[in-house]
């Protein structure tokens, strides 16, 4: 993370770093180049495409912050609806900074998320 040249953004990944690390109870691992991740389970697909996966993540990109989370959709809107400023796509939320976010509920959907995938795919 000594790479992220502002360092505003910088000290926002350390934080994130601290609270996902907390949440989970689970290590920071490196998904690719870019991506932080905490814990991991493997998933099938009906396809028969499979893989690993961690259950949430985040990468302090140039632009936002990417959170990754994957909630069910009343748990998705319940508690995006009390984030604060963010924007969405399939299964990120992207951030500019962390004074823009309730840390609180960010800790919810951490939970949420990891509580949601080892539901759908009990065998890790």
């Amino acid at each position: 993370m000594e790479n992220i040249e502002h360092p505003r953004k910088r000290e926002d990944a350390y934080k994130l770093l601290e609270i996902f690390e907390e949440t989970t109870g689970s290590p920071a691992k490196m998904w690719g180049t870019s991506i932080i991740g905490f814990g991991s389970y493997h998933y099938v697909y009906p396809t028969g495409h499979e893989g690993d996966a961690p259950y949430v993540g985040f990468s302090p990109r140039k632009a936002k912050i990417s959170l990754y989370l994957m909630l069910s959709e009343d748990d998705r809107e319940q508690l995006l609806s009390k984030l604060g400023k963010h924007t969405t796509g399939k299964a990120c939320v992207y951030i500019n900074k962390l004074d823009d976010i309730d840390l609180e509920v960010l800790k919810q959907l951490i939970q949420r998320s990891v509580a949601y995938l080892q539901e759908l795919y009990p065998n890790g």
